[in-house]
């Protein structure tokens, strides 16, 4: 009987717009960032073997790899406060500790290149049984991002919904209580995954939501009193979702914007002579009549993806007509995180010497500009004032792009509209 309500509590949980399942796990971004975050933890993997990682979190590489993750939706606010120095405790002790450093490194680097939870459940034991202070299961956080079969995030609602559903005794702060949550949630997982997903985030997000109160797990089954109140408790859920859904037609309003500037950003290209490239993700979306990458090329030349999966999901790319270069390169940056494209941006220009030389734009609203000077300050993007990323507001090119797209020719233009970072 348990297990028929917890099924029924999935479904109407999958059916809130306002569920962390549609704000966070179909949201399209969240996959874009997989990419950005792993490339961020093999950066600090790397500064760490080559000992110049450093003493402090503040500037860090790894400060600037959990604040992306700490951006991802409500699910992981707050991730970044188990790694954020704390002097008088002297806590984690990753900092000053280099032994310890090297064996916070070991232990990313090793989840990396394994792919089986035996060799992840080992490479956590080793590290668990060296003691490093203040050195927890919140690095699962990392480890989800790396491995999002095998790991799942981690943090205090997430913990008190397993409990609350399962009736554990799970603990903060201890690796094996953190393993054996994860096993409880893949039992579950794997009795509902026709309603969820191989990805431990979506049993994860939906701990996280009975934890922090939005949901009230399933009573036990011979308590008639206690099911009629989750009754009424799933239908005030219910009735607040309705009522919210205003908030979500102004995201989706916000996506429709971000589609908006790519068709603008294509037709303009277009007009120029340009061949265009439109992300693998948002080729299919639908733009005037019909979809925004109609009469766009079917597929990215070889020689300008270089092999990374991250330069296809570029917004959009102008592309000389004999695909010898790049002509130009987007990114959109409407409401979400700027760390993700300018990663993207990175891995095209440094991954390809066909696109070495390439003008770089972000493309935002107005009022991000303070936003997107902040996130290039970062010392992790020390080599993007090399690049000459420009940032393109949104009203510049709104004012000029037909007299531009009508009288205009090459990339001059745009260089004029756009500012210097």
């Amino acid at each position: 009987m348990q297990h028929e309500t917890l099924a029924r509590l999935i479904e109407q949980w999958k059916a809130d717009p306002h569920s962390t399942y549609n704000s966070w796990f179909l949201w399209e971004e969240r996959l874009k960032n997989f990419r950005s975050i792993r490339r961020g933890i093999a950066q600090v993997v790397q500064e760490i073997e080559a000992g110049s990682f450093g003493n402090a979190y503040r500037g860090s590489s790894l400060e600037t790899v959990v604040g992306s993750i700490a951006e991802q939706r409500q699910i992981f606010k707050g991730a970044d406060h188990a790694f954020l120095w704390k002097p008088k405790l002297r806590i984690p002790d990753i900092y000053e500790n280099a032994a310890n450093q090297r064996a916070f490194g070991h232990l990313l680097h090793s989840c990396d290149c394994c792919d089986t939870t035996e060799a992840i459940d080992g490479a956590i034991r080793r590290i668990d049984a060296m003691g490093i202070k203040g050195l927890g299961p919140a690095v699962a956080n990392l480890l989800y991002f790396i491995h999002p079969t095998l790991m799942a995030p981690f943090n205090t609602a997430i913990v008190k919904g397993f409990n609350a559903v399962t009736g554990g005794n799970v603990k903060l702060g201890r690796w094996n209580h953190y393993l054996s949550m994860r096993e409880g949630l893949v039992r579950i997982n794997e009795r509902h995954r026709a309603q969820l997903s191989n990805d431990l985030g979506a049993i994860a997000g939906l701990m996280f939501d009975i934890g922090s109160g939005r949901y009230v797990a399933p009573p036990p089954a011979h308590d008639d009193a206690a099911m009629q109140a989750w009754a009424a408790d799933l239908q005030r859920v219910r009735d607040e979702a309705a009522a919210a859904e205003r908030r979500l037609r102004q995201e989706c309003e916000n996506d429709a914007t971000h589609t908006e500037i790519q068709g603008w950003l294509r037709d303009l290209g277009l007009a120029l002579g340009h061949d265009i490239w439109i992300a693998s993700n948002d080729r299919s979306r639908a733009y005037g009549a019909g979809r925004l990458a109609d009469g766009c090329l079917p597929a990215l030349p070889d020689a300008i993806a270089g092999g990374l999966d991250s330069v296809r999901l570029i917004d959009v790319l102008w592309v000389s007509r004999d695909g010898d270069r790049v002509a130009a390169a987007f990114e959109v940056e409407h409401s979400t995180s700027i760390y993700s494209g300018i990663v993207r941006m990175l891995d095209l220009a440094l991954g390809t010497e066909i696109a070495a030389r390439s003008p770089l734009f972000l493309v935002a609203p107005d009022n991000r500009q303070h936003e997107v000077q902040q996130q290039l300050r970062r010392p992790a993007f020390s080599r993007v004032a090399e690049l000459g990323i420009r940032y393109l507001p949104y009203s510049e090119l709104r004012q000029h792009r037909e007299a531009i797209a009508r009288f205009g020719s090459g990339i001059k233009p745009l260089m004029e509209i756009s500012k210097s970072l």
